[in-house]
């Protein structure tokens, strides 16, 4: 009998959520609660100026039924500095942990089994009724974390994915790349969507002025047998923490990792017989088959998902499973 099809990624949520709201100049005790919609004014920041931003990461349960969330401080801290990038009341970090936390314990039977796992979404909401407001920040705020079981992020499972190169348009403004917000991922869609309708797709690759930065929802890598070349950080594009994951993983194990800028003429010179991937929390690392620019297609080493990418991939999701040693202090246990 087949298995049945798993639900698509993010579409389950869990039965709780917890929340804070920020007032009077500070943040008030949260509460754990059902998730239900949530109370908004029609007048409120979010809904008129975009004040919003969020998180994505993810608990795991290990071999011994433990559930571990996955580098919980780095990404509270870029919700942080998205939080100060959009001039939004900054999460206290101490109590934004321990909302997670509640969550996550709450949810502890729902974690998946491997390779499944626990998607977690801290979500912050500028909440001021002002619609006068567009050059001043919101004093109230929202501070909501939801879980979701998911599964495979792609459709289908794993696949070397077709990726279009936008070697003309941005994916967002160049000193908002950084801040996790919807508004980035909104410029994205359309563009995304338009590609895969008239190239066949998966995702886009931005390239503005021939300058390889990253996709609408992950950054990429190029790879070969003891090399990575992956663009340096700067503004532009969300410092991601699998990226950082990635990276420091592939030097301990005597990989030459490369962070600098790079143009689509040496990314497809690479690929004639290396590989590329992209990474982030909800793909992990995903293999990339075919790259598509307005020239014509052309293929990532035999089109499939490389050696080196799944080398990586099992490496981290090795970590992030409790299947070796976390030697890092990745991983809080819960």
């Amino acid at each position: 009998m087949q298995a049945a099809a798993k639900p698509a990624f993010g579409t389950v949520l869990t039965e709780n959520m917890a929340v804070a709201e920020f007032r009077d100049g500070r943040w008030q005790a949260h509460e754990l609660k059902p998730v239900a919609p949530i109370p908004l004014h029609p007048a409120a920041h979010v809904l008129h100026y975009g004040s919003e931003c969020f998180e994505g990461f993810k608990a795991h349960r290990g071999k011994d039924g433990a559930i571990s969330v996955f580098r919980m401080d780095r990404h509270i801290e870029r919700m942080r500095q998205s939080a100060r990038q959009l001039v939004l009341p900054e999460p206290d970090a101490a109590q934004l942990a321990t909302m997670v936390r509640e969550v996550v314990r709450a949810a502890r039977e729902q974690v998946p089994e491997p390779p499944g796992a626990l998607y977690l979404r801290p979500m912050l909401l500028g909440t001021t009724p002002n619609i006068g407001a567009a050059a001043t920040p919101s004093a109230t705020a929202l501070l909501i974390v939801l879980a979701s079981p998911v599964w495979d992020y792609f459709a289908g499972g794993a696949k070397a994915l077709r990726i279009f190169v936008e070697d003309q348009k941005t994916r967002t403004a160049s000193h908002l790349g950084v801040v996790k917000t919807g508004g980035n991922y909104a410029a994205a869609l359309g563009l995304t969507l338009e590609a895969r309708k008239q190239y066949g797709v998966d995702q886009v690759l931005f390239c503005p002025g021939g300058s390889v930065q990253e996709t609408g929802a992950a950054n990429f890598l190029l790879l070969r047998d003891g090399q990575l070349l992956t663009r340096s950080l700067d503004s532009s594009f969300l410092h991601g923490v699998t990226r950082d994951s990635l990276l420091t993983m592939a030097r301990d194990l005597g990989f030459r990792v490369e962070e600098r800028a790079f143009d689509v003429a040496e990314m497809l010179e690479w690929v004639k017989t290396g590989e590329a991937a992209l990474s982030g929390t909800a793909a992990v690392l995903a293999g990339v088959g075919t790259l598509v620019t307005r020239d014509g297609e052309h293929k990532v080493g035999d089109g499939g998902i490389g050696p080196v990418t799944r080398r990586l991939r099992e490496a981290l999701v090795a970590v992030q499973t409790g299947a070796v040693s976390d030697t890092r202090g990745w991983l809080e246990r819960i």
